[in-house]
C-alpha cells in the first residue's frame, strides 16, 4: 500500500473495514485478547495508509470522485471512539514533525484539544505552531526536550514552567547557556514549541493503552511511527508509564533475607580462575531465581556476608558487593566483555569502553556464558527497579541494540576508528583506478597490491573468521570485491547481536519490554548506570545537617566548595564510593531513599584527634581542621595520604568493617 501510486480500495470494502473497526475497538470484552488487538492494529493501519493515498491521489489527478471517497471514509471515520481518533491526529502530527519540508498542515483535531490538555492561557494554535516550526530542527528539538526534562517545575506544574521561561524579545542567552541552540531562537517560539512538546505528551500517553508495544519493529506501521519520535517523549511520561508496570510486576517483599556469602579474599587474589571473582560468586547464588528475587520490593536485594570480615551488612557491603560485580564484568578478569578496540589501541573516542567478547559466528555460545550475560541482563533490570546503579562502560551500541534499534557504522566506528578504514580505502581507491583506465588498472590493482586479502574478517577480539565457507582460501577480485564489502559491514554490524540478546533476555524478565521500549538510548543508559557525572546541585538538594550545622555554616560551605569546583568528576564518584559504597547518584529526588547527613562529631572531654572513629551509614562527621587524611586499616594497613584541604572528619567505609576517613 505504502510503494503502489495507483492503490485504491472499492466503497464497499472501505465501508466493511471500518465497520469491522467500529465493532473490534467497541468490544471491550475482547480488548485484551492479544488476537483481537492485533486486528485491530492491522485495521488501523489500513485505513490510516487509504486516508494517505486519497489525499495523496486528490494533489496529484485533482479526483473529485477520489475526493469524495475521501469524505464519505472520513465521515465513517467520526463514529470511531475517540481513542482511536487520537491515534490518526497522533500519527498525523508525527508526519508533520518528520517532514523535511515543514508545508505540511497540522489537522484541526490537534488543536480542537488544546485547551484541553494546556488550559485556555495557553492553548496552541495553528499559526504559533507553523510560526515556531521553522525555527526548530531535530537538534534544536533535543535541547528543548532536555531543558523540560530537567526543570523540576514541569513535574508540579506545566503553567508555572511555561510562565518561568524568558518571554522577551530579546534571546536571553544566560538562561540559554547549556543550551546554544536555543539562544538563537526567538523566546516565544520556544515558549510555543514547549507548550507543542508537551501537548503531544500528552497525546500520546493516551493513546498507549490502545497500541500494542509487544510487537517488534517493522511489524507495525503505527507502532513503528511513535517509535520513530520517541525522542520527543519527555522522560517523566516515560517514566510514570514505566513506573506503572514496575508496579504490576513486583514479587513482593522478601519472606526471608536472601544471604550472598563472599570471600573477598579469593576475589582479590590475582589469577586466571575467575571463579573466585565476586561476579562469579553472586551468579553461583543468584541467578537461578534472579528473575524473581531481582524484582522485589525491598530496598535491599540481598545481604552480602564478606567471609571472615565479621561485617554486618546494614547497606554498605550490599552496595559495595554490586560496585565490584560492575568492576569484574568490565574488567580482564571475565571471558565476557573485552576493552574495545579504541581502548586497546589507545586511540580516538571511548576508550573505557567494554564490549562483548567474540565468538565463533558459526558455532554456539556455551550455556555458561549465555546465563551469565543473561545474569548481566537481569542485574541491569534490578538497577533500574531498585535505582541502585551500575558502573558499567558500554558503548552507546549496545543500548541501542538491547532496544532493538539498528547500529550504524558510525556506532562501530566510535569503538573501532579503524573497523572500516581498509575496505574504505579500497574502495577509494578502485573509484579512482576506474576514471584513470579501466579493467586492466583494476585487475592489476587486485592481483597485486591485494592479492593477500582473502574473505574474512578480523574481528573486534582480534580473531580472524570467514565471511563465507571456506572464505579464506578465496581470494578477493574485482568480480566478488562488491560482496565482500556487503559480507565484510554485515558481519561488523551484527558482530554482537547474539551475545546482547542474551543481555536483552535477562532484562526483560525483570522489566517488561513493553514501555521500556520508548526510552532512547541514552535514556536507558541513565536508566541503569545513573547520570554520567555527579550532580552537586542534587546531591545538596537531598543533604541534611545536624544540630550544631545548617547549610549557611562556613565549615558546610566550604565543604561543597570543595565537592563542587575543585573535585573533579572523578574524586566525586571515589567520594561516594567510599562513604556509600556506590559511584552514582540517584537520577531524581524522589528516588533518594535515605538523605545524606552531615553532623558534628560529639566528643566528651577528650581531644577529638584521640576519638574513636564511629559507625554511620552514609554519613559525614565534621571538624575543624585543614587537611583530608584517608586511611583505611586491612586494605592500606593503615598509611594515611593526603587527598585535599578541608575541615571534616567522614567515618563508615562500606568497604571495610574498621574504617576511618579523617580530615584534620
Amino acid at each position: 500500500m505504502q510503494k503502489s501510486k495507483q492503490f485504491r480500495l472499492t466503497e464497499s470494502i472501505q465501508h466493511f473495514l471500518t465497520n469491522l473497526l467500529i465493532e473490534c475497538s467497541s468490544n471491550t470484552t475482547s480488548i485484551n485478547n492479544r488476537l483481537s488487538k492485533n486486528i485491530e492494529t492491522v485495521i488501523m493501519v489500513v485505513i490510516f495508509l487509504l486516508l494517505i493515498k486519497q489525499k495523496e491521489q486528490q494533489i496529484t489527478m485533482n479526483d473529485n470522485t477520489n475526493v469524495n471517497e475521501q469524505q464519505t471514509l472520513e465521515l465513517k471515520l467520526t463514529k470511531l471512539p475517540q481513542n482511536i481518533r487520537d491515534i490518526f491526529t497522533v500519527i498525523d502530527v508525527i508526519n508533520v514533525l518528520t517532514s523535511q519540508t515543514k508545508q505540511t498542515l497540522l489537522i484541526e483535531a490537534f488543536f480542537a484539544q488544546s485547551q484541553d490538555y494546556l488550559g485556555s492561557e495557553f492553548k496552541l494554535s495553528q499559526e504559533e505552531f507553523e510560526k515556531s516550526n521553522v525555527k526548530f530542527d531535530t537538534n534544536a528539538d533535543q535541547q528543548l526536550i532536555n531543558l523540560m526534562n530537567k526543570d523540576p517545575l514541569l513535574n508540579s506544574s506545566f503553567a508555572d514552567f511555561i510562565r518561568s521561561l524568558p518571554t522577551e524579545s530579546v534571546v536571553d542567552a544566560i538562561f540559554y547557556k547549556n543550551y546554544p541552540l536555543l539562544s538563537n531562537i526567538p523566546a516565544d517560539c520556544i515558549q510555543i514549541r514547549a507548550k507543542f512538546v508537551y501537548q503531544l505528551n500528552q497525546f500520546i500517553k493516551n493513546i498507549l493503552p490502545s497500541v500494542d508495544f509487544n510487537l517488534l519493529p517493522r511489524e507495525s506501521y503505527l507502532i513503528d511511527k511513535i517509535r520513530a519520535v520517541k525522542m520527543y517523549l519527555l522522560y517523566s511520561t516515560k517514566l510514570q508509564l514505566l513506573d506503572e508496570t514496575l508496579d504490576k510486576t513486583h514479587s513482593g517483599y522478601n519472606d526471608s533475607w536472601v544471604s550472598v556469602n563472599f570471600d573477598t579474599v579469593q576475589a582479590s587474589t590475582v589469577s586466571d580462575n575467575n571463579e573466585h571473582t565476586m561476579f562469579h560468586q553472586a551468579y553461583e547464588q543468584l541467578h537461578v531465581d534472579a528473575h524473581n528475587t531481582f524484582r522485589k520490593l525491598d530496598h535491599q536485594i540481598w545481604h552480602a556476608q564478606y567471609l571472615g570480615m565479621h561485617s554486618t551488612d546494614q547497606g554498605g557491603p550490599y552496595r559495595d558487593s554490586i560496585s565490584r560485580i560492575c568492576w569484574d564484568i568490565c574488567s580482564s578478569r571475565l571471558p565476557l566483555f573485552i576493552l574495545c578496540p579504541n581502548g586497546r589501541t589507545n586511540s580516538d573516542l571511548n576508550q573505557d569502553c567494554w564490549i562483548p567478547n567474540v565468538f565463533p559466528p558459526n558455532k554456539p555460545i556455551s550455556n555458561k556464558f549465555k546465563k551469565q550475560y543473561r545474569f548481566i541482563g537481569q542485574l541491569m533490570g534490578m538497577a533500574i527497579r531498585q535505582k541502585h546503579y551500575l558502573d558499567l562502560k558500554f558503548p552507546l551500541l549496545l543500548w541501542k541494540q538491547l532496544l532493538r534499534e539498528e547500529i550504524t557504522i558510525e556506532d562501530i566506528q566510535a569503538i573501532d576508528v579503524q573497523s572500516f578504514a581498509i575496505i574504505d580505502e579500497m574502495e577509494k581507491n578502485i573509484e579512482q583506478t576506474k576514471t584513470i583506465d579501466a579493467d586492466q588498472d583494476i585487475n592489476y590493482l587486485f592481483n597485486s597490491i591485494m592479492s593477500e586479502l582473502r574473505f574474512d574478517v578480523v574481528s573486534s577480539a582480534g580473531q580472524t573468521y570467514e565471511l563465507i565457507p571456506n572464505g579464506m582460501d578465496i581470494p578477493i577480485t574485482a568480480d566478488n570485491f562488491k560482496q565482500y564489502c556487503i559480507s565484510y559491514r554485515q558481519y561488523r554490524l551484527n558482530e554482537f547481536h547474539r551475545q546482547i540478546e542474551f543481555l536483552r533476555q535477562g532484562l526483560f524478565s525483570i522489566v517488561p519490554c513493553y514501555y521500556l521500549n520508548l526510552f532512547t538510548a541514552n535514556e536507558l543508559e541513565e536508566a541503569v548506570c545513573g547520570k554520567g557525572q555527579i550532580d552537586v546541585e542534587l546531591l545538596k538538594r537531598n543533604t541534611i545537617y545536624g544540630v550544631r550545622y545548617n547549610q549557611d555554616s562556613p565549615v558546610i560551605q566550604r565543604f561543597w566548595t570543595v565537592f563542587g569546583e575543585m573535585f573533579n568528576d572523578e574524586q566525586r564518584k571515589l567520594f561516594l564510593i567510599f562513604v556509600w559504597g556506590r559511584s552514582t547518584l540517584p537520577r531524581r529526588d524522589e528516588d533518594f531513599n535515605y538523605n545524606f547527613t552531615i553532623s558534628a562529631y560529639e566528643v566528651d572531654d577528650n581531644p577529638v584527634d584521640r576519638a574513636l572513629p564511629r559507625k554511620y551509614n552514609f554519613k559525614l562527621i565534621f571538624r575543624e581542621s585543614y587537611k583530608i587524611l584517608f586511611q583505611e586499616e586491612n586494605r592500606m594497613s593503615g598509611l594515611p595520604f593526603q587527598l585535599l584541604s578541608i575541615e571534616l572528619w567522614l567515618t563508615q567505609n562500606p568497604i571495610c568493617n574498621c574504617s576511618i576517613v579523617h580530615f584534620r
